[in-house]
């Protein structure tokens, strides 16, 4: 799958699925045409230094990839108020769903998001922007002929080296095997990557600020297994 709504030089294989589910609430389609305008990342190809997109000063910058129903990402910012988070989801009810939390918290002024595919935003912050960068549950392309879709791999840790500041962590979680798998092999195989982790309990166990999310939550109702894999980005 192409998706024919990103400009020819983003025009790769979809690491996401649909874009857009059953029709929204009238209250999130409300915060759609009025929150989502003032914390969007600015659009267009300038170049972006992510603190000066938030409305007060932080600390430091975090990036979500893929923040499915925004639980994650809303329960981080009201966990640290001197963080900023820039959250990408390519799925409308996603942002919708987010947009509803936030405006029930008192965070917007530290999140900024782009509604569509985190490739196409990624080139325009320059090198060590994020202290953090989180990959959480994101679809895992079980088929072979599917692996390339995965995020997590060749093609796109690179610039997830490149974006994340030096001792920066990035996470992923996933409760499918085979991406686990798939991730671990390409993380530890990567020279930019240090794996955090000193035994089981590191992976199947959560970090102190961990928000579980409705998708992890019903993993595990489900009988599923969601780890936690944390990487340290090697001095440069």
């Amino acid at each position: 799958m192409i998706d024919r709504d990103l400009p020819p030089e983003a025009r790769e294989p979809a690491f996401y699925g649909r874009r857009k589910g059953k029709a929204l609430r009238p209250g999130r389609a409300r915060l759609m045409e009025t929150l989502l305008p003032e914390i969007a990342v600015p659009e267009g190809d300038a170049a972006l230094d992510p603190r000066a997109l938030f409305a007060v000063p932080v600390a430091e910058a975090w990036l979500e990839i893929g923040f499915g129903g925004g639980e994650h990402l809303a329960g981080q910012a009201e966990s640290h108020p001197d963080v900023g988070i820039v959250g990408c989801e390519a799925f409308f009810n996603g942002v919708a769903r987010l947009m509803s939390l936030l405006d029930a918290g008192n965070s917007t002024d530290r999140v900024r998001i782009h509604h569509g595919d985190a490739r196409v935003l990624m080139p325009r912050f320059p090198a060590a922007s994020f202290s953090r960068i989180f990959v959480l549950f994101p679809d895992p392309w079980p088929k072979t002929r599917h692996a390339k879709r995965r995020f997590i791999g060749p093609d796109n840790l690179p610039e997830l080296a490149r974006l994340l500041a030096d001792g920066g962590e990035l996470r992923v979680a996933s409760d499918d095997v085979t991406y686990i798998r798939w991730a671990l092999r390409h993380l530890v195989d990567d020279a930019n990557f240090g794996w955090m982790a000193e035994g089981p309990e590191d992976w199947l166990g959560r970090p102190d600020d961990w928000v579980p999310t409705r998708y992890e939550q019903k993993a595990i109702r489900q009988g599923r297994t969601p780890v936690i894999l944390r990487f340290r980005r090697k001095p440069r």
